[in-house]
């Protein structure tokens, strides 16, 4: 009995391997130098820390410049092709536009939001999201991030009274008030109730699912809800909770807009902006709650880890770098002068050095570091591959950001000038928010508020590296969905003296 067991077995797996023949040649012939075990493939090479698994994909990476800037890589049965080369990524980016199934585990949480929706919901989805994020409306929302990263400033003076600060806590909170303020039109206030649950709940969410993704045995729904019963447990409350969170406000925003327009004086002054909820709500009849839940989450989850990662690593390099600190205040000195007015929409194209600072954060430290796109079918690629039916691509931002051929000997270094000083190679070399269609739509809003944050705050503080920080090392970081830096974005803050120069 038993051999006969063994001889379907071993059918069944030949049988497998022969329809997916080319699959496999595509893997040997891209294969990485360290051996992939049977059953699990590479996925050994993730075991560890949230640092550790980091870690890995940057050697991946470092390996796929030698190789023509694409690599493989097995997680169970499953090919990935991780890519580093700009020329290859603009064409299965344009090509290839439905997500890895790799991402529904996040549409567990998300559903079908426009970041991890199949391509026939996002299509009709993305013509109704973009012209919310005209630039008229993005110049109404200034004002708004420059009210809140002044709470944020206020807030950080207080703590700051107690030695060094974790940053994290005060930036993610400035933004999560800010998109919730301009996409919902509510005043979370969660700078002043930092311990929000709301917030809690999806860093748990980004944290279960970055270690999951690294661990191919646990990709069935069934054995991860046996063998993880703990984190799945933690994950379905998180979920819980920020559902209902959202669903409470989007039934309020409706019921209010409804009486609005019932009324006789519910017309909206000419110079008065509107909300992405209430664009969305007027701009489709065919949205419901379970879709308006959907495409919120996205804009509010996205906008607020995005815009607060961003900022977080560029004050970490301010800190580490005092002379392009200087340069900075400097620029901020020549646009505000004393003055303690707000920024402006008209004063962020003043700040063109502010711009390259924060552009070249974004370069060296990606608040996403790595995006994945399914082959439905083979794809020629300018290298005289061929990608095929079946495999996944892994594309790394973060290796294409440092990619020597196209940033130089002095790619892994910290250098804003590059920004002014020099053109782009390729228009993919550069993408902290992705690219082509599939690119995120609210680029232009994380960097004005990323650039209103970091303006306000460098012109009260002076920025200086936390404990243990000295020199000028790379930031260690992790692995988190988001990437994260190990010491939580730990700073000094000394407030500024007017008139200083």
């Amino acid at each position: 009995m038993l051999w006969q067991l063994l001889a379907v077995l071993l059918l069944v797996w030949s049988v497998y391997r022969w329809r997916n023949r080319r699959k496999y040649a595509l893997g040997n012939k891209l294969a990485r130098k360290i051996i992939a075990l049977p059953l699990i493939g590479h996925a050994y090479t993730f075991l560890g820390t949230d640092e550790d698994r980091f870690k890995q994909f940057e050697a991946i990476g470092r390996e796929s410049y030698e190789t023509g800037g694409i690599l493989a890589q097995w997680q169970g049965h499953l090919l990935y092709l991780m890519v580093t080369e700009p020329e290859i990524i603009e064409v299965i980016l344009k090509t290839c536009l439905e997500k890895d199934d790799l991402m529904r585990m996040f549409r567990v949480l998300l559903g079908n939001g426009s970041i991890f929706a199949p391509v026939s919901i996002w299509r009709p989805r993305r013509k109704i999201l973009a012209p919310t994020f005209s630039q008229k409306n993005l110049n109404s929302f200034v004002d708004v991030f420059a009210r809140q990263s002044k709470v944020m400033s206020d807030q950080l003076h207080i703590a700051t009274q107690k030695g060094p600060v974790s940053m994290w806590k005060y930036i993610s909170t400035y933004t999560m008030d800010s998109v919730c303020e301009t996409t919902l039109g509510i005043n979370m206030n969660s700078q002043l109730e930092p311990e929000l649950p709301f917030l809690q709940a999806f860093e748990n969410c980004c944290r279960i699912d970055a270690k999951r993704i690294c661990q191919p045995w646990l990709y069935n729904d069934t054995i991860n809800k046996i063998f993880c019963r703990s984190a799945f447990d933690s994950y379905d409350r998180s979920k819980k909770l920020i559902w209902k969170f959202m669903d409470k406000i989007i039934t309020s925003k409706w019921a209010l807009l409804k009486k609005e327009t019932s009324e006789s004086n519910s017309e909206k002054p000419k110079d008065s902006w509107k909300t992405f909820l209430e664009l969305l709500i007027e701009s489709s009849a065919e949205y419901g709650n379970l879709e308006l839940r959907e495409e919120t989450l996205v804009i509010v989850l996205a906008g607020t880890d995005t815009s607060a990662v961003g900022s977080g690593f560029t004050t970490l390099l301010l800190a580490k770098y005092p002379e392009v600190q200087e340069k900075v205040y400097e620029e901020l000195q020549e646009v505000f002068g004393d003055s303690d007015r707000p920024v402006t929409h008209e004063d962020l194209p003043r700040l063109k050095y502010l711009d390259a600072v924060i552009r070249e954060s974004l370069r060296l430290y990606p608040p996403v570091p790595l995006i994945t796109r399914k082959i439905e079918k083979d794809v020629a690629l300018p290298n005289g591959v061929t990608l095929v039916e079946g495999c996944s691509v892994l594309v790394s931002i973060w290796s294409v950001h440092r990619n020597p051929r196209y940033w130089g000997d002095d790619a892994e270094e910290f250098r804003p000038e590059r920004f002014l000083d020099t053109t782009l190679k390729h228009p993919a070399a550069f993408m902290p928010f992705s690219y082509g269609p599939r690119s995120c739509l609210g680029y232009l809003y994380a960097m004005m508020s990323m650039k209103t944050a970091m303006a306000t705050l460098v012109r009260r503080y002076r920025i200086r590296p936390g404990d243990g920080q000295t020199g000028k090392e790379r930031i260690r970081v992790k692995f988190g969905i988001m990437l994260k830096p190990v010491n939580e974005f730990i700073v000094k803050l000394e407030p500024r003296t007017k008139g200083e120069k």
